[in-house]
């Protein structure tokens, strides 16, 4: 199960990526960024309300992620070829990072975000450092949506290598750690 301060459980999954080709399929692992923030998020599943909103807010701030040597993975239990139908349908726009083919579940069991009565992944979301370390995660029920502001927030404060005290916002003071 994976714990904040421990090294974050590993996965290898096929992946809807977008390339200069179109859309295609690769196998992605967590060993494919090392060296990079890995910011992964899952959610319940393809074709539903909130899921679309999420997967594109996130594109849109996909640059500033970048900027911060961050790389954004979404994921759910559905089939990558469920994910290729929902992008050709145009819900998710531009999708400019892998959406993540969970199909087994194990990944969502190993990040603890599996909801079993109902089979699919929560709301949930994991800031992994570049050596591999879990150093964030929230998760929410299936009704709720995340920010991707807050998001982007707590990646910044925890390059900072310091403390942040409440609200702490970019460019603020931090506290020193002894």
């Amino acid at each position: 199960m994976a714990k904040v301060g421990e090294r974050a459980p590993y996965f290898a999954l096929d992946a809807l990526v977008s390339t200069d080709k179109g859309k295609e399929f690769k196998r992605i692992s967590i060993d494919d960024y090392r060296g990079k923030w890995i910011v992964l998020f899952f959610y319940p599943m393809d074709f539903t309300f909130v899921c679309p909103t999420e997967i594109k807010g996130f594109n849109q701030k996909i640059t500033e992620f970048q900027k911060l040597n961050a790389v954004v993975l979404g994921a759910s239990t559905d089939t990558k070829f469920s994910h290729l139908a929902w992008a050709q349908r145009g819900d998710l726009g531009a999708l400019q990072y892998p959406i993540l083919a969970d199909v087994k579940k194990e990944t969502a069991q190993s990040y603890g975000c599996l909801d079993d009565k109902e089979g699919v992944a929560l709301r949930a979301l994991y800031i992994i450092d570049p050596d591999g370390t879990l150093q964030y995660m929230v998760v929410h029920n299936l009704d709720v949506g995340r920010s991707v502001d807050e998001t982007l927030r707590v990646l910044e404060a925890l390059q900072t290598g310091a403390l942040c005290p409440l609200n702490w916002k970019p460019g603020q003071k931090t506290i020193p750690k002894e």
